[in-house]
């Protein structure tokens, strides 16, 4: 079996992670050693460790940007796998399904917002409910890489048969990642919704993000 990957960090530069900060810039790297495990080196998962080789974290690696890995876990027992994935997108949904329950049917709700929820770089957010539509963007290489797991908690934990992936391209790109507009799971939104956004109205294309001219109350 090949070496893991392992990002060791710059003497001094561990403090930050030790702080609590996810993430890790090419300057805070002193070298990078082993092969990825997985097939897919955008989003692999690396040990991160302090240039006395001590166990500092797991990470997320992408050697295409400026940000080169994004931790997962500060525990040396925690494994980053489908399981993880699935635990903190049910966490997610757990925290904020009272106000998705709440929501009238116009209304666009969090559902997942990235490093709060452990899942750096992917926005979920709901519209229509459960008959609605899940709007995923996943801005990060290791959210991406595991798109697959993180859709199936998805429809497994709120009912929404309908996941579809919309992006900001600048970010995409600055991670090395393909520019996608797609339904993941069931049926793609029409072009013009009704959306209610902190108290103003909008018609809305959701696969875009587009606002068209507001709607006069």
């Amino acid at each position: 079996m090949l070496p893991m990957l392992t990002i060791t960090i710059k003497q001094g530069k561990e403090k930050r992670l030790l702080a609590g900060d996810i993430l890790i810039y090419a300057t805070a790297i002193e070298r990078v050693d082993g092969r990825p495990q997985e097939k897919n080196k955008l989003g692999a998962t690396a040990i991160v460790q302090t240039s006395s080789h001590q166990f500092l974290a797991r990470a997320a690696w992408n050697p295409k940007s400026d940000v080169r890995a994004r931790v997962w876990s500060y525990k040396e027992d925690e494994p980053v796998d489908h399981a993880m994935m699935k635990r903190r997108v049910r966490a997610a949904i757990a925290k904020r399904a009272a106000a998705v329950r709440a929501a009238a049917p116009t209304d666009l709700v969090p559902v997942i917002r990235g490093d709060e929820d452990g899942l750096p770089g992917l926005l979920v957010d709901s519209w229509g409910g459960t008959a609605g539509y899940l709007i995923c963007q996943f801005q990060s290489a290791g959210v991406d890489a595991w798109k697959v797991p993180i859709v199936q908690a998805l429809l497994a934990d709120t009912g929404c048969p309908n996941v579809f992936e919309r992006c900001d391209e600048l970010v995409r790109k600055s991670e090395g990642l393909p520019v996608f507009y797609r339904p993941l799971a069931g049926e793609e939104p029409p072009d013009h919704v009704l959306v209610t956004e902190k108290g103003s109205r909008f018609s809305m294309d959701l696969r875009t993000g587009f606002k068209y001219p507001k709607v006069r109350s």
